[in-house]
């Protein structure tokens, strides 16, 4: 029986922290990925794909703001941050689509991707609207900092020792509305890319749907996604081949196999920090804990071995196998 798979990648996969992020580099990165994708079609998976944005977003947003001064002249209309994040999800659903289609042919399969646009809908008084924490954008000096603060309002933050980044809200999605569509189209055989930077948020009223500037974490829109449409293997991609405990002691200790259970004690003990691995962890949990059979924390280059069992850290209910 095909198994479903949806792997979760950062945009960061494409474009990586203090690159330009050329177009033919990440198209360059796509088609690195595309190849692991097409391998595991080719072994009898159906995958799902999810990805971030956050530096194509600053991207987009940063073209905007350096056109501004001319912007009134030309007539040109202002750039809302849920835009940005709806362009970022069809530019990079188009160059990993492209770049999956293009394995998968050089294979002889019919196998085809299919990009869908996904909004996600969040709670209007979810309180990260007062509290921005999801960094966008390229990194910048403590000087340029100061500048995007008090020219363009920024809210800006130290994310490592003199290194800063845009911070706008990242509140927590509620629901996927595209979920149908996305498990119809895995069904079909479709490799699908959906979730895209969490998905462009969206909050209801009477009146109906409307856009919010957010930026969803996609990790957990990928969480609620997986569960939703009902896939047997949430792959949540990051920059190490495991989950450690004690990381960085000499008491440092890989995990390969451990029950919800064990990894929620190793969370709240502080084991795995809120910049770090802390929000994977979460997620793979609340997969979990909505029915999901299995998370996996790898890194790109072990995908495949680690959902072959041979890599990786894996996440299940119940009692662990080993660890």
């Amino acid at each position: 029986m095909t198994r479903i798979a949806l792997v979760a990648i950062g945009g960061n996969a494409l474009v990586l922290d203090g690159e330009p992020g050329s177009i033919p580099r990440q198209q360059e990165r796509a088609a690195q990925f595309a190849e692991q994708v097409a391998d595991l079609v080719v072994e009898g998976w159906t995958v799902v794909v999810s990805h971030g944005n956050g530096p194509q977003v600053g991207f987009i947003l940063r073209r905007g703001e350096l056109l501004a001064s001319e912007a009134m002249v030309e007539g040109l209309p202002d750039l809302p941050l849920w835009l940005a994040v709806a362009d970022s999800q069809g530019g990079i659903g188009h160059i990993i689509a492209v770049a999956i289609d293009n394995a998968l042919q050089a294979r002889g399969l019919a196998t085809r991707a299919a990009a869908l646009i996904t909004h996600a809908e969040v709670d209007p008084d979810d309180p990260a609207f007062s509290a921005p924490t999801k960094p966008i954008g390229s990194q910048m000096t403590g000087e340029i900092a100061r500048r995007r603060t008090a020219e363009e309002g920024w809210t800006v933050r130290e994310t490592a020792a003199g290194v800063y980044r845009r911070v706008v809200a990242s509140p927590r999605p509620l629901a996927i509305l595209e979920t149908d569509h996305v498990r119809a189209l895995a069904q079909a055989g479709a490799v699908v890319i959906a979730g895209g930077g969490g998905g462009v948020p969206v909050v209801r009223s009477d009146a109906g749907w409307h856009s919010v500037d957010a930026v969803i974490d996609k990790d957990r829109a990928s969480a609620l996604l997986a569960a939703s449409v009902g896939v047997d293997v949430l792959v949540l991609v990051t920059g190490v081949d495991q989950v450690y405990v004690g990381y960085g002691t000499p008491a440092q200790r890989a995990l390969e196999t451990v029950s919800a259970d064990e990894a929620r004690s190793y969370l709240e003990a502080g084991e795995f920090p809120a910049g770090s691995m802390g929000p994977k962890v979460e997620s793979a949990l609340q997969f979990l804990g909505d029915g999901g059979h299995e998370a996996i924390i790898t890194s790109l280059p072990r995908l495949r071995d680690a959902l072959s069992g041979a890599a990786g850290t894996h996440l299940v209910p119940g009692a662990a196998s080993g660890a």
